[in-house]
C-alpha cells in the first residue's frame, strides 16, 4: 500500500545517527544522503526518508501519528529499541513487551526520534 514515508527533522546529522542505528538493528543498511540533503533508507522496494521541510519552516512531529515497522522477532524489536535510545531517541508509552490486541498478541516497542516523531516496531508474539 505504501511506497514511501517521509518525516521532517531540524537536525539531519542527529536524525541520521538515530535512524542508521535503528535500521541496522532491524537488519538493513545505513541511509544515504541524496543531492537534496535527504536521508534515504531503501528496502524491498519501499523508502523511508528524513528531510528538512522544503518550505523552510521548522519540522514538527505529527501529534497522534505513529509510523510502524514490522520486524522478524522480539530480539530484533529489543535491538531496535536499544539502538534508538542509545542514539538520541526516547521510549514512548510502555517499555517493550507483549501487548494483547484481543484476537492476537504482538511484541512491540515505541520510540520518539530526536525530532519527536513516534515510531513503533512490532512482530507477532508466540506468548
Amino acid at each position: 500500500m505504501f511506497s514511501h514515508i517521509v518525516v521532517g527533522s531540524n537536525d539531519i546529522e542527529a536524525s541520521k545517527r538515530f535512524y542508521d542505528a535503528l535500521f541496522q538493528a532491524a537488519g538493513s543498511a545505513e541511509g544515504n544522503v541524496d543531492a537534496k540533503g535527504r536521508i534515504v533508507y531503501s528496502k524491498d522496494g519501499f523508502r523511508f526518508l528524513v528531510t528538512k521541510p522544503i518550505n523552510g519552516e521548522s519540522a514538527t512531529f505529527a501529534n497522534g501519528g505513529t509510523i510502524g515497522f514490522l520486524l522478524k522477532d522480539p530480539a530484533m524489536v529489543e535491538a531496535w529499541h536499544e539502538a534508538g535510545v542509545a542514539n538520541g531517541g526516547t521510549t514512548a508509552e510502555n517499555p517493550p513487551g507483549i501487548r494483547d490486541m484481543g484476537h492476537r498478541k504482538v511484541y512491540l516497542a515505541y520510540l520518539r526520534d530526536p525530532a519527536g516523531n513516534k515510531l513503533c516496531a512490532s512482530c507477532p508474539s508466540a506468548s
